[in-house]
């Protein structure tokens, strides 16, 4: 049976993981490394979908979860379908909703992110007292998840195979196996139980999408998970590449300065002729130390989310656009930038936009972020192609972290 998603490799660095290719498609190719938009719910906030093909990017992501609140699967599939219903003839992917299962969980209400950058600062849980860590809208057993909406607090349940069924009539091109993304504060000992109830929900999940028609049409794509624990980590690479998955996800905790150890670890043992997309990841240091290791595309809300708070990305660094200096300063977001808000408003300009909150500052800044960050991976692949990647790197760096 003729495959729905296939990857070329077009080039490969010597002594890296590192490689240029072409992931095909049914709605196109996409051109690796690529950074992936993120369309949460069929929407990149405050951007329309020709915007997005204005400033470069390639494909969407977006949440299998939140389109299956709202506005439900069955709208979505009335409408014609993901590409349809946000009028993108792009590449498409789905992330499971996996992710949920721990935002929704062990990290509603705190302060803990899927990354710790400073992992002395959070000792790991010793016990899963009940009452302490309990999850508030989300309910994990052996099937399954129990989710409770935000919205108007019903109770819903997703299996593997409820996820499967509801990304299939999204319709996205590469759809994810759901899993459970743990808290990085977790115990060795729930990371052992998540991976195992991870492992075996991507069988189910691969089973089921393979038993469907769709599956010509649909690629699928398996999860890595183990948080910060080498053996754990390669264990499941070494599970998911058994299976006949499209390509694969690596998803689940990091320790910030070992990120790339961990990718690392994944990379060398899953099949090299496959794609791998490293989900949730978008600063740029971590982009090239995905692509160094081996990942092919990236998602991240992080342009965008930054954007609409104000902090712009720059060859120098980040900046606020908030802050005073910015007032009177009539020079672009970043010199020789090419997007369209660099080309047409000065930072002054924006300044205004946002003290004053007015809506098209959203939209120019996530402009100008997404232009970055999207263009930025471009650069990588061609610097790969041109066997110029280590230069690229370190004059980029050089320059982005000067400021600091």
């Amino acid at each position: 049976m003729e495959k729905p998603i296939t990857f070329d490799i077009e080039k490969k660095i010597p002594g890296t993981l590192a490689r240029a290719g072409k992931i095909h498609t049914p709605h196109g190719i996409i051109e690796t490394p690529a950074f992936i938009a993120v369309g949460t719910k069929a929407s990149v906030r405050a951007l329309t979908t020709d915007m997005l093909r204005d400033l470069g990017a390639q494909a969407v992501l977006a949440n299998t979860y939140h389109l299956y609140m709202q506005p439900g699967e069955a709208r979505v599939r009335a409408m014609g379908g993901l590409h349809k219903m946000m009028g993108w003839d792009g590449p498409t992917m789905t992330d499971s909703g996996g992710f949920q299962v721990f935002s929704l969980g062990a990290g509603y209400g705190s302060n803990i992110s899927k990354i710790l950058k400073d992992v002395a600062s959070l000792p790991l849980l010793k016990e899963r007292d009940e009452e302490a860590v309990k999850p508030k809208l989300v309910q994990i057993d052996h099937d399954g998840a129990a989710f409770k909406s935000p919205l108007d607090g019903s109770i819903h349940y997703i299996t593997p195979e409820r996820s499967i069924e509801i990304q299939h009539s999204i319709g996205a091109d590469i759809i994810f196996a759901f899993d459970e993304c743990t808290s990085p504060a977790e115990t060795r000992a729930y990371q052992r139980e998540a991976l195992d109830r991870t492992h075996r929900w991507a069988k189910r999940s691969l089973e089921y999408h393979r038993s469907k028609e769709i599956s010509r049409k649909q690629g699928l794509f398996g999860i890595v998970q183990g948080g910060r624990y080498e053996d754990l980590r390669k264990e499941s690479a070494a599970a998911i590449a058994a299976m006949d998955f499209d390509g694969f996800g690596i998803g689940g905790s990091f320790d910030k300065d070992d990120l790339h150890t961990a990718v690392r670890w994944v990379n060398e043992i899953l099949p090299e002729g496959k794609p791998r997309h490293l989900l949730g990841i978008g600063e740029p240091e971590d982009l090239f130390l995905g692509v160094e290791n081996g990942c092919d595309t990236f998602d991240c809300v992080a342009p965008t989310r930054l954007a609409r708070h104000g902090t712009l990305y720059t060859k120098e660094g980040k900046i606020h656009i908030g802050n005073a200096q910015y007032a009177d300063d009539l020079g672009p977001i970043d010199a020789g930038c090419a997007c369209y808000a660099c080309r047409n408003y000065t930072r002054a300009y924006l300044s205004h936009l946002h003290k004053s909150r007015e809506m098209l500052g959203p939209m120019l800044c996530s402009i100008h972020n997404l232009y970055f960050i999207v263009n930025l991976v471009k650069g990588m692949r061609q610097a790969i192609i041109d066997e110029t990647f280590g230069s690229y790197k370190t004059d980029f760096l050089k320059k982005y972290n000067s400021q600091r």
